[in-house]
């Protein structure tokens, strides 16, 4: 999903920078583990997110935050290219970054993102029966899940491949089902 404007063209810019650098010096993996982990301590952490979006919080304090959180468990590449976000005033846009870099990767790896809906935790063979039913769709290399629950899909899964939706939930089954026969009353 892009964004527009000027906010769509720094989330670019800065992920294809850090992309085309992860693929200069080989660290494309590391870098890519990297940015998945950041995404994910700031898509669960709103408080996080508040804090480095604060203009009025010190430009040091963001540093020094984010150093303790990202630690060591990141590349130094990764760690430098966030503190000049920080230097550049631009740390309020890391998330989008994030998504933007995973985007790219993808795109670099022929891998397609699928967004499973369940009503339930999926085991693992239902995971890989899905990943082998989009592979088949879409004639990617690789599939990313990513998965989320929804109890009132009451059964089934509902998958998102882009732009496209297959509901293949219990509750579509029934919202057709309720379709056709309003129809036919």
């Amino acid at each position: 999903m892009k964004e527009g404007g000027v906010k769509g063209e720094i989330l670019e810019r800065y992920a294809q920078a850090l992309l085309s650098l992860a693929q200069d010096s080989n660290i494309l993996d590391q870098v890519g583990n990297d940015i998945n982990s950041i995404f994910d301590v700031l898509k669960h952490s709103p408080d996080l997110q508040e804090f480095l979006n604060n203009p009025l919080i010190k430009l040091s304090d963001k540093k020094a935050v984010l150093n303790r959180i990202l630690g060591d468990s990141v590349h130094p590449y990764t760690r430098n290219f966030v503190q000049v976000l920080v230097d550049r005033r631009r740390i309020m846009f890391l998330e989008g970054i994030c998504k933007e870099f995973q985007a790219l990767l993808r795109k670099l790896n022929q891998t397609v993102l699928a967004e499973v809906t369940s009503a339930r935790e999926l085991t693992d063979d239902q995971k890989n029966s899905l990943r082998e039913k989009v592979l088949a769709m879409t004639g990617a290399r690789q599939v990313e899940l990513e998965t989320r629950i929804d109890p009132e899909l009451i059964g089934g899964v509902v998958i998102r491949i882009g732009s496209q939706v297959i509901d293949a939930s219990l509750r579509g089954q029934l919202r057709r089902l309720s379709l056709r026969l309003s129809n036919v009353a």
